[in-house]
C-alpha cells in the first residue's frame, strides 16, 4: 500500500543545497511539511530553497546547527518540536567528501568525516525513533543516503568508504529492530553530482562503462527518496540509483 505523503512532516539534513535540497523539493513537491537543515552554507541559498518550497503550498522553517556533535542534534529537534507535532520522514543527507588514503588519514580527519557522515545520522536516528515512537499514530521512515564508498572500496576515499558502510549498516539495524512501526532504507546514488573540479566532458566519460551511458541529476535521487518514503513495503531495501553502474 502506499503512503500518502500530502501533510507529512520531514526533516532533511543538509537541504539547503545540491542533492539534499533536490530532496526537500520533491518532498514539497508531493505536499510534505519540511524542517531545512543546513550547516555552512549561505544564508542566500538557505532563503532561495525556503521560497521554493514554500512555492507548493507548504510549511518550511530552516535551522543551521553542527550535527556532528549531540548539541546541535538536539538544537536541530528542538527547532523541530518549535514548528511540527509530529516527524514522518527523516533523510540523512548531510556529509563531507574528504579524499585521502588510508595511510594519509590523521585521527582529526578520521574523527571529522565518521563524526558527519555516521556520528550525526546515529543521533538524528536516535531522536527520530523516539519521536516516531511515542507520538500519536506511531510510526515513520528513515532514509539514508550513502554511495558507492558503501559496497566498494574507493582507496582514494578511505575513511570516507568506511564512514558510509557504518551508514549502510545502520540503515539495516534500524530496519531489523524498530519494524513495523519505523522502516529505514537507504540510497546509493551514482553519477548524480558533477564536481567543481570537472569540466562537463571528463564527466560524462565517465557515464560510459554503464548500462545507460548516461549521468543523473540529484533530481534522481529525490524521486528515490519519495518512492521510498510512500512504499509502505519497503524497508532494510538498498536502491542504486546509478544508471547500471552497480552491475559492471
Amino acid at each position: 500500500m502506499q503512503v500518502d505523503l500530502r501533510e507529512k512532516v520531514a526533516i532533511v539534513t543538509g537541504s539547503a543545497r545540491r542533492v539534499g535540497r533536490a530532496i526537500a523539493l520533491e518532498l514539497a513537491r508531493c505536499g510534505v511539511h519540511l524542517l531545512v537543515h543546513y550547516h555552512s552554507s549561505p544564508e542566500e541559498a538557505v532563503k532561495e530553497t525556503l521560497r521554493e518550497i514554500k512555492s507548493f503550498g507548504v510549511e518550511a522553517y530552516a535551522v543551521g546547527s553542527d550535527l556532528r556533535s549531540r548539541p546541535g542534534v538536539d538544537q536541530l529537534f528542538a527547532t523541530h518540536a518549535d514548528h511540527f507535532p509530529r516527524l514522518d520522514i527523516l533523510v540523512n543527507s548531510a556529509a563531507n567528501f574528504q579524499r585521502r588514503q588510508l595511510h594519509e588519514v590523521t585521527l582529526d580527519e578520521w574523527h571529522e568525516t565518521l563524526d558527519a557522515n555516521l556520528t550525526a545520522p546515529f543521533l538524528c536516528t536516535q531522536h527520530a525513533i523516539r519521536l516516531m515512537l511515542g507520538q500519536e499514530n506511531p510510526g515513520g521512515v528513515i532514509i539514508n543516503i550513502c554511495d558507492k564508498g558503501a559496497i566498494d572500496p574507493w582507496i582514494d576515499y578511505a575513511h570516507h568508504g568506511i564512514s558510509k558502510a557504518g551508514l549502510l549498516m545502520l540503515t539495516r539495524v534500524t530496519a531489523a529492530t524498530y519494524g513495523p512501526d519505523i522502516r529505514a532504507n537507504a540510497i546509493i546514488p551514482g553519477l548524480v553530482m558533477k564536481p567543481d573540479h570537472l569540466d562537463e566532458a571528463r564527466w560524462q566519460a565517465f557515464a560510459e562503462p554503464t548500462p545507460l551511458k548516461r549521468t543523473g541529476a540529484p533530481d534522481d535521487v529525490a524521486r528515490a527518496v519519495a518512492y521510498l518514503a510512500r512504499e509502505d513495503f519497503l524497508t532494510g531495501a538498498v536502491l542504486h540509483v546509478d544508471g547500471g553502474e552497480s552491475v559492471i
